[in-house]
C-alpha cells in the first residue's frame, strides 16, 4: 500500500462502501464517513431507529469494498465486523462524537451503526 493511501487512511474523511446486497446478491453503494481511531478504521452514521440496509448486508457478508475518493481515489477490498457490544461501541462513539461535536453519546451507542474494517493485508490499517 503506498504512502498517500496509508496517509488517506490516517484522516477521517467521506469514502463509499460497495457491499453485497443480502437478498439481491447485488452491489450496493454507499456514501459514509470513517475514522481512524487507535490504528483501527470505523464506519459509523447518525443515530436511527432502524437498522440500515448496508449493516443488513454487511451482516450477511461481510466483505465490501473501500472506496477512497478524496485526496487519493483507490478501491480496497476488506471485511467489515458488525460491532454490537454496548462496551466496545461507547469507546468508539466517544471518539466519533467528538469529531462530530456531538454531546448524545448514550443515543449514538444505542442507536448509530458502527463496523470495524479490516482491510486486505494486515499492513493496510496499520
Amino acid at each position: 500500500m503506498d504512502d498517500l493511501i496509508q496517509h488517506a487512511l490516517a484522516q477521517g474523511q467521506l469514502v463509499d462502501i460497495t457491499t453485497t446486497g443480502r437478498r439481491s446478491g447485488e452491489p450496493r453503494r454507499i456514501e459514509i464517513a470513517f475514522h481512524p481511531i487507535a490504528g483501527r478504521l470505523f464506519i459509523s452514521g447518525m443515530p436511527s431507529h432502524q437498522t440500515r440496509a448496508w449493516i443488513h448486508n454487511l451482516a450477511a457478508d461481510p466483505r465490501l469494498t473501500f472506496h477512497l475518493k478524496d485526496s487519493v481515489q483507490a478501491d480496497l477490498s476488506g471485511r467489515a465486523r458488525v460491532i454490537t457490544d454496548a462496551a466496545e461501541r461507547r469507546s468508539i462513539l466517544e471518539h466519533v462524537a467528538r469529531t462530530w461535536r456531538r454531546t448524545d453519546v448514550d443515543v449514538m451507542v444505542e442507536r448509530s451503526p458502527l463496523i470495524e474494517v479490516t482491510l486486505d493485508g494486515a499492513e493496510a490499517a496499520a
